[in-house]
């Protein structure tokens, strides 16, 4: 039997990949590293809500016995009293480049619509990261434009590509 894609809450000892994956060039994708951060930052978080919160939080992606990176979600208003999610994720270098990513972002998906009242999900990334837009487009998402210098990284500001999926586009009884 083939292990499978799957999300747990993040543990105290998934803080030290998760720091990594922020703030090691040689970890975080190129379209992921913004400079050094405050190294106590997601301790905090975690002792505060275990990175899961009203607003937002992380759950750690998982393959068999393997932690191989993480999906996040924040609370996005959309106006006077609506909101929506985005969703992202980061996959440790070994990881990427074999579907965990789509996968991951599929469970993602399927979780928020079913246990929260939002009826829209949004993601964003740089126009340059073809496997994240294939990735989000595999997981069901639609492209919906491009948002001139929207992203400040490296020194400069880059063009995004903006995907959504709405609740009635996805199953939430499909496995």
């Amino acid at each position: 039997m083939s292990a499978e894609i799957r999300l747990r809450p993040v543990s105290e000892e998934d803080l030290a990949l998760l720091y990594r994956l922020f703030s090691d060039p040689a970890a975080t994708s190129e379209y992921e590293w913004h400079g050094w951060l405050d190294p106590q930052r997601l301790r905090r978080q975690w002792e505060e809500n275990r990175l899961l919160g009203e607003d937002g939080g992380k759950l750690m992606v998982v393959l068999g016995d393997d932690t191989l990176g993480f999906v996040a979600w924040r609370k996005r208003s959309t106006g006077f009293r609506s909101f929506c999610w985005d969703l992202g994720i980061t996959l440790a270098p070994d990881a990427r480049g074999h579907g965990h990513g789509t996968a991951a972002q599929r469970l993602l998906t399927r979780y928020l619509f079913a246990h929260t009242q939002v009826t829209r999900i949004g993601a964003e990334t740089e126009i340059t990261n073809i496997a994240e837009q294939r990735a989000l487009e595999k997981a069901g998402f639609t492209r919906e434009g491009v948002l001139r210098s929207v992203m400040f990284r490296d020194g400069q500001w880059h063009d995004g590509v903006t995907y959504s999926i709405l609740r009635h586009e996805v199953d939430l009884n499909q496995e």
